[in-house]
């Protein structure tokens, strides 16, 4: 009776893989952001399934914010560094939230100041707010000191797709550079 316990467990532990365990937040099986529709900073309509076959971050933001966005940008762009060979499968997009301000030519600048490959996103204002809305992103102009200026509130996390263009993980803000490398690194292994 022993023997056949013990052939029965090494039978069942076969092939049992131990689920993968993420930095980020595990969204695997949740349905924010399904797909958009918007400009890059070259004019070209864009969609989330366009990237499948890497893995897509997407993150909401604007060009005149003073920390968050350059903040996590930067992250992300070490975040290429450590993947070395793996980076070209790492697409970045960085959908803006203020499409009043951030024309086509100053999402180029200011995407591309972070890395060539990063793209930015825009939209019209009706685009932008559903996007955010189908993302469930927080987004609320606060007004400036002086007439006319103004800065955005933003939720701060992004969205990690796998390359099957399925959502996986939520990145809080902070996330250092080497904890998504590792979880890019295991969604490219289709982990």
């Amino acid at each position: 009776m022993r023997r056949f316990i013990l052939l029965l467990a090494a039978f069942l532990s076969v092939g049992c893989d131990a689920p993968t365990h993420f930095n980020a937040t595990d969204l695997t099986g949740g349905s924010i952001g399904v797909d958009f529709a918007l400009q890059d900073q070259n004019g070209k309509q864009r969609r989330l399934s366009d990237f499948k076959g890497k893995v897509a971050i997407v993150f909401f933001g604007y060009t005149q914010c003073p920390d968050v966005c350059p903040t996590t940008l930067s992250s992300l762009q070490e975040t290429l560094k450590l993947l070395g060979p793996e980076a070209d499968r790492l697409q970045v997009l960085f959908i803006t939230l203020d499409p009043e301000r951030d024309t086509a030519a100053l999402l180029a600048q200011y995407v591309s100041s972070f890395h060539p490959s990063f793209l930015g996103l825009r939209g019209g204002a009706a685009e932008t707010e559903a996007t955010a809305q189908a993302f469930k992103v927080f987004y609320k102009k606060q007004a400036g000191t002086t007439p006319g200026s103004y800065s955005i509130d933003h939720s701060t996390g992004s969205y990690v797709y796998d390359p099957q263009g399925r959502l996986r993980l939520y990145l809080k803000y902070g996330e250092t550079p080497q904890r998504i490398a590792e979880d890019v690194k295991k969604l490219l292994a289709g982990k």
